[in-house]
């Protein structure tokens, strides 16, 4: 069976992500580099506007990055309607400084009727983990073809 969102992802493998219906998403511009059904990896590397006062990546982009990872994936779980995170639970590990490049991986653990359940990691070039968050998405009562999905 088809699953056009996810052809349409493979299709962006090795592009920039910032035309996308996510604002958020655009502006942070990151660089697709895998998608599969339950999975997807996106780069990013950290500008000054994602940094705190000391040069270092700010915990509410972080969270961001791992948020915007986790939607673009839940979208080609083939759900025929839009779904919102209810939750996002974010570990602070290590910092990632200007300049620097992470890669944000989205793993879907379990899906249910009304209820998806997502964990994401930054890790720096080095493996080493800057953050890892678990976030539920729950179904909302737009269908993604009112959208224009």
């Amino acid at each position: 069976m088809s699953n056009p969102q996810l052809e349409f992802f493979k299709s962006q493998i090795g592009k920039t992500l910032d035309h996308g219906p996510s604002g958020a998403g655009n502006w942070l511009a990151g660089t697709l580099l895998e998608v599969e059904f339950g999975y997807a990896k996106v780069s990013f590397e950290i500008r000054p506007d994602m940094c705190n006062p000391a040069q270092i990546l700010h915990g509410g982009v972080a969270s961001l990055m791992m948020d915007d990872v986790i939607g673009m994936a839940n979208f080609i779980t083939e759900s025929e309607f839009l779904m919102t995170s209810i939750n996002l639970n974010v570990d602070f590990l290590s910092s990632a400084s200007l300049g620097e490049k992470v890669e944000v991986t989205a793993k879907l653990v379990r899906t249910g009727a009304n209820l998806n359940h997502w964990e994401s990691v930054i890790r720096k070039e080095s493996g080493k983990i800057v953050a890892k968050a678990s976030s539920n998405m729950i179904k909302t009562h737009k269908r993604l073809k009112e959208l224009g999905f």
